[in-house]
């Protein structure tokens, strides 16, 4: 058999691979958000979210949870829609990294696979795509991003979970900005 005949192959095999991990990554965003607040457990549909983030209007779900979790809801509204501002590069090495990953384990103990597994990877996949094309993340668009059909999230600890996110992205951009000014500054000798 001729080597172009291989080469065909491969590149159909390739490509295949390539569009069934697209097609189950779109696939496996999430629908659903089991949202716990204490003793108290709520499945919404991410919709539901995206409905009261825009317009204020709560379904009857929940309406119940905040209620009888105690929560302002507009604050928690802002919390959903709230951007933070983040280099979706910058984003993807600083949580490749080894403060990244313990962030990541951190944050995936209030935003999380039901199963409890591959957090950390899950996690990543949903900051990063949220940051991809517009270099900011919100709440609501990571929960939306998040490659699973169902996410667990615990609500009396998620405001805290982006507090921290917001703090972190503060210090770094900082620390980005000034790496980058001396970056710039150094003139490197060409090879």
């Amino acid at each position: 058999m001729s080597q172009s005949f291989f080469k065909g192959r491969w590149t159909l095999f390739v490509a295949a691979g390539a569009g069934i991990v697209f097609y189950s990554s779109a696939a496996a965003a999430a629908e659903k958000v089991v949202l716990k607040y204490s003793a108290i457990r709520v499945t919404l549909q991410v919709s539901e979210l995206e409905i009261f983030a825009e317009t204020g209007k709560m379904s009857p779900g929940l309406e119940m949870l905040l209620g009888k979790a105690k929560k302002d809801p507009e604050v928690v509204r802002s919390s959903l829609t709230r951007p933070l501002k983040v280099s979706q590069r910058f984003l993807d090495e600083t949580l490749n990294s080894s403060v990244g990953k313990i962030i990541l384990d951190e944050v995936g103990q209030v935003i999380r696979t039901p199963s409890g597994k591959a957090n950390r990877e899950a996690l990543r996949e949903a900051l990063v795509l949220s940051a991809t094309n517009d270099n900011e993340i919100t709440l609501l668009e990571t929960m939306k991003n998040y490659p699973a059909a169902e996410i667990d999230v615990e609500g009396d600890r998620l405001v805290e979970a982006y507090g921290k996110l917001v703090a972190l992205s503060e210090q770094l951009g900082g620390v980005s900005e000034r790496l980058q000014d001396i970056l710039n500054k150094i003139r490197l000798p060409r090879l």
